[in-house]
Formats: structure tokens, sequence, C-alpha cells
């Protein structure tokens, strides 16, 4: 299947110093659901700005639909929708107008999705944004990313912000209302479950690169936490070098290490060589902290 978004080695700087993206390469297909994480200043939302094309890779090239967003902004865009955290409507215009707005820029405006959406959230066409909440706020811009169909919709942490009910109403409705039409999702959000919940595949991104790139389903059975006793294995690096790992990090008296595969092949794996060591497979928001949190053997953060 030919893919909709490609990110082929893509390079990102803003200033002398490390890269904010240092050769991403990744490709998504029609209706995938795609979670993006990392820490803070992993360059997940340079990433999706590079997606739209507000920034230019350099190098390295992004392809959408199999054009680029930079040198066919119009095409591209009229076939994405896109909510960012930071998103700021005019304050002064109400949702009516901004509705009409977008109508006229997307001729496959969806009246029928547009009413089901206004009823489900509660909003009133002549509410003006600045008299609104902002999880009301936020509903009226993915209502406005989502109403033409588009065949990729980018949110970059849409839902930051929002109490619960308010954030799984938000992206249960995304998802809902689009995947289900075959719409491709590349979300980045620093809330876990809700990768978990309703993502397929996630995309780790540290220091710049992709760390991880795995369908979850295969995640959750065949990827395991192996604690290792430093006194067994004095040297990460030699874990680092074992056919399969991840990732280490430095944890009191013993070695956490990440490993591709399920904790009995890891195990026996490990056993010839390392001694006795404990083996479990982990949910996300573990694996994350084991990868890219705390100390790692080189002493960074």
């Amino acid at each position: 299947m030919k893919p909709i978004l490609e990110f082929d080695n893509v390079s990102r700087s803003y200033k002398p110093g490390p890269p904010v993206l240092n050769g991403v390469s990744f490709a998504m297909t029609e209706g995938e659901v795609v979670g993006l994480v990392g820490r803070n200043g992993a360059g997940k939302t340079t990433l999706l700005r590079i997606a739209m094309g507000m920034l230019a890779p350099h190098p390295g090239r992004v392809l959408v639909f199999g054009l680029s967003p930079t040198e066919d902004p119009v095409e591209v865009k009229k076939r994405i929708g896109y909510v960012a955290e930071d998103q700021v409507l005019p304050p002064t215009s109400s949702i009516a107008e901004l509705i009409s707005f977008h109508t006229y820029l997307f001729p496959s405006w969806d009246r029928g999705m547009e009413r089901d959406l206004m009823e489900r959230f509660g909003l009133s066409p002549k509410s003006r944004i600045r008299s609104l909440s902002k999880g009301q706020a936020r509903q009226v811009a993915l209502l406005l990313a989502i109403c033409h169909r588009p065949e990729l919709l980018i949110l970059d942490e849409p839902a930051g912000g929002l109490d619960p009910a308010a954030r799984r109403e938000f992206l249960e409705a995304s998802i809902q209302l689009l995947n289900r039409e075959g719409s491709a999702i590349l979300f980045s959000s620093h809330n876990l479950q809700d990768i978990e919940r309703i993502g397929a595949r996630v995309i780790l991104l540290d220091q710049g690169k992709v760390r991880l790139d795995m369908a979850l389903d295969r995640m959750r059975e065949d990827v395991s936490v192996v604690m290792i006793p430093k006194a067994s294995m004095a040297d990460a690096a030699v874990i680092e070098r074992m056919p399969g790992c991840l990732g280490v990090r430095s944890v009191a008296d013993s070695w956490h290490a990440v490993f591709d595969g399920a904790p009995e092949a890891v195990t026996a794996r490990l056993n010839g060589g390392v001694g006795q060591v404990q083996c479990v497979r982990a949910p996300l928001e573990e694996l994350f902290v084991e990868l890219v949190g705390g100390k790692r053997p080189g002493g960074e953060l």
C-alpha cells in the first residue's frame, strides 16, 4: 500500500548544537492510527509541523500524499486536518462564522457531521470563541479540522489540559468519526493511556531519533523489561550489544534493559551469558520510562 505520509532521513535544527530531529524516517499508510511519544524537546511538535509544511526539513524529505507540503501547500492542506495544543481561534468570531469560512475553504465539508458534532459537544453556533471554556474551544478546533473529512488528521497534544471526561470525549470523537472512514491519524500525547486506548502503533522519539516504532499489540506481547544484577554483569555496553536490546539504564544495583522478545524467549537467550535475570512484560508507560527516563550507562538523562 502506498504511504500517505513519509519521512525520509529528516533532520531539523534551530540553532547551533544538537539537532532537534536527526535522521528521522518512518511512513504511514491509509487508515493507520499512530501515537507519537517522547520527552519534552524530543522533536514531536517539530516533526508534525514539518508534515504540515509549516517548517522545512534540513536535510531530508517529507512527502504527504506523494507531494511536498512546502512546494504544494494548498493541495496538501485541503486533504489534512490539524489541531495543535497551542492553537488559537479568533476570539471575537462566532462558531457559525468560523464554520462559514471553513465551508468556503473546503468544498467537501460535511454538514451532517457538523450537526452531529455541534449536538454532541453541546455548542451553539452563535457563541463567540472568547466566551467558551478551554475544552469547548478545543472541541470547536476539532470540528473545524475534521468536518471536511480529511484523509490525514494530525493532532499535536490536542487534549492537553482537559479534564479526563472531556479528554476522552475529544479523542473518541476524532477516532470514531474519522478512522471508521479510513482516515489516517498521527497524534502526539504525553498521556500514554491515550496512546494505548486509541493508537494501533507507537513511535518513540528520543534525542531527535526514532528509538522505537512498533505495533502496540506486538509491544504488549513481544517486548520485555529485564532486570540484570550488576554483580553478574558489570558492563552495560555488553548488554547493549546483545541481539534485540533496545536500551539499558542504571537503577540502583541492577541494569534495566528493554528487549525485543517475549519474556520466556529473552530469559532463555540471556541466562546462558548473564546469569540470573528477572524478565517481565510491561505496560507502555513503564517501557517509556525504561527507554528514555533515568540514568543511562553513559550518564545522560
